[in-house]
């Protein structure tokens, strides 16, 4: 298993996909994984230790874990298989030991909740991981930006992200997701 770290979640297709960058912490590949837009919005939260009015879901997961005396000790991204990632969340309740499947967003998630270490197995780094120039890290790291755009980049805010998103459901007429990402912009802005 190779050790990784997030980089961050990243905007690409136009704004309509969410990528998270996971690079080896003694290896020079990065393993992009395709994740959606919530988990990404989580993950996010979480890097950037903005704090929610209320629990979102990988918090109350969080908090129902510890209410149970548990600890994630760690994620495994441990297959891909046509073209999809699979990780296990690795726990411990009690004198319990657990592997739990999950989808590596939401693993990862947890693991930044609990402050615990992330790996990918060497296999899937094989068949996936790519090496990121390091002056492309620095470009990159700490942003949440669209791919492709040769016009300069800045580092998005949640709630800039969730207005192109809001901007982005209206545009298509997906009026129930534009109230409820409005929901959540009002809720970001009244809490700060």
């Amino acid at each position: 298993m190779i050790r990784v770290e997030v980089v961050n979640t990243f905007l690409v297709n136009m704004g309509k996909e969410f990528v998270i960058l996971l690079r080896g912490t003694d290896d020079e590949r990065t393993l992009p994984i395709s994740i959606g837009q919530l988990e990404a919005q989580s993950i996010a939260l979480q890097l950037n230790r903005i704090p929610f009015p209320r629990p979102l879901t990988h918090d109350l997961f969080r908090n129902v874990i510890t209410e149970l005396s548990g600890m994630v000790l760690r994620t495994e991204i441990c297959a891909l298989k046509n073209e999809t990632f699979y990780a296990h969340l690795v726990l411990q309740v009690s004198d319990r030991t657990m592997s739990i499947d999950a989808r590596p967003s939401d693993a990862i998630a947890m693991a930044l909740r609990f402050s615990a270490p992330i790996f990918v197995d060497e296999s899937v780094m094989d068949e996936a991981g790519v090496i990121i120039p390091k002056a492309d890290h620095d470009a990159v790291e700490g942003r949440l930006e669209p791919a492709g755009s040769d016009e300069p980049q800045h580092e998005l805010t949640p709630i800039e992200v969730l207005r192109k998103k809001l901007e982005s459901a209206v545009a298509e007429e997906r009026y129930e997701d534009a109230a409820r990402i409005r929901d959540e912009i009002n809720k970001l802005t009244t809490s700060n």
